[in-house]
């Protein structure tokens, strides 16, 4: 009663709402249990109950599964999301088809569910620039403790690069949300081949550095069409070079 702490990531109670406090008795079987924030300040209310549901809907669907994160757009501020990102660490197969169904029916969001065991987990953190980005940001049911050494596989980058050049192809037919995860997913695999580290915020800056735009002028579709493809084609055929460079010179 001395001290009490109410976490800013809460759900149910919003900044000034009157609450009653008293002494709650726990059972040696009973154990509450709080969902891991990764790079998260706060998320409001009702984005809580919802990771909450889809914690409760999973579990309940699935026997047994090692850990279950939500990542993606959802996490930002504000509800401009067109689906929420789960990935489920578990080593069965399991069938998520009818999960995704049962959260649109209970929560009216849609849901695109990733499976993996831990070893493609482990994999795809290994090889992959946008796994990290995955995990640099988001919610996790249990605490995240994944130790991996960079693998830079410069056939696989070069066809993950492969996805960004559709930005230069179709910059009229997508919108600003795609355009970003296009130009993110670039910028990600340059910084992979560079050996730094990988996360939204140093993507970000990176974005305004390489293409003197900053994100969320991307997201919102207001940048200057010209002067943001010629500076996106240039930092594209830069990082192209790099991989081609060493896919010719014998690496992966």
């Amino acid at each position: 009663m001395d001290q009490i702490y109410l976490s800013k990531n809460r759900s149910g109670m919003a900044a000034g709402t009157y609450v009653i406090i008293k002494p709650i008795k726990i059972s040696g079987r009973q154990k509450i249990e709080k969902p891991y924030f990764y790079n998260i300040t706060a998320l409001g209310p009702i984005k809580l109950e919802i990771i909450n549901k889809i914690f409760t809907i999973v579990e309940n669907s699935l026997e047994k599964i090692e850990n279950l994160i939500i990542t993606g757009s959802f996490l930002e501020k504000g509800f401009s999301f067109n689906d929420i990102d789960i990935i489920i660490i578990s080593e069965k197969e399991e069938k998520t088809t009818e999960i995704a169904k049962e959260i649109e029916r209970e929560l009216a969001v849609k849901a695109h569910i990733i499976l993996l065991t831990h070893k493609e987990l482990m994999a795809g953190l290994e090889t992959d620039p946008l796994y990290s980005l995955m995990l640099d940001r988001c919610v996790a049911k249990k605490r995240l403790i994944y130790k991996h050494k960079r693998k830079i596989d410069y056939k696989l980058l070069d066809l993950h690069l492969l996805k960004s050049k559709t930005l230069i192809e179709n910059f009229d037919l997508i919108d600003g949300h795609q355009k970003y995860d296009l130009t993110r997913n670039m910028v990600a695999i340059y910084l992979f081949i560079q050996n730094k580290k990988i996360s939204y915020d140093l993507v970000n800056k990176e974005i305004i550095i390489m293409l003197n735009v900053e994100s969320q002028s991307i997201k919102r579709n207001i940048m200057d069409k010209n002067e943001f493809l010629s500076n996106y084609k240039a930092f594209y055929n830069k990082t192209f070079s790099i991989i081609l460079k060493n896919i010719k010179n014998g690496a992966k």
